[in-house]
């Protein structure tokens, strides 16, 4: 056996050997620099869009004002759908009870048939007890549909 060492590993210690040598001298070139200064925030940085106090207390005595919230989407599962039922139609039974944010009915890869089943997103989650109430069991194009919350598929 001899020292013989192949190109290849020649090519790959004096690319590490680079690499090191890069990295020393970025380090170095760190601490030369020295720290950071660390920025500063002021009070009107953290506070942003935040109501004054006097706007706070005046909401709070004036309750008649709407308060704005983010809604909070609900996904609801439909099943039991006809072959004929289409995304528009699911929108279109579901919209008579509040915002709909998608709709979408699953169909058969290979032949792009209904596969008897869809989910709708409601806008607001507020609106799925009363889509549930007035949905579940409703007749749909010529079928009884069950409706329900979706769960998360495991």
């Amino acid at each position: 056996m001899s020292n013989y060492y192949s190109s290849g590993k020649r090519s790959r210690e004096a690319n590490q050997a680079k690499k090191k040598q890069e990295k020393a001298q970025a380090r170095e070139a760190r601490r030369e620099r020295g720290p950071r200064e660390i920025p500063v925030a002021t009070a009107e940085d953290l506070t942003g869009n935040l109501p004054s106090i006097e706007d706070a207390m005046r909401a709070i005595e004036n309750p008649g004002q709407e308060r704005s919230a983010a809604t909070i989407p609900v996904r609801l599962f439909v099943g039991s759908l006809s072959s004929s039922t289409t995304a528009s139609d699911l929108r279109n039974a579901f919209s008579a009870f509040g915002p709909v944010a998608d709709a979408v009915v699953m169909t058969e890869r290979e032949t792009g048939a209904s596969r008897g089943f869809g989910f709708v997103t409601m806008a607001n989650r507020k609106d799925a007890p009363r889509v549930i109430e007035g949905l579940n069991g409703a007749d749909l194009k010529g079928s009884s549909i069950v409706v329900n919350v979706a769960t998360e598929r495991r």
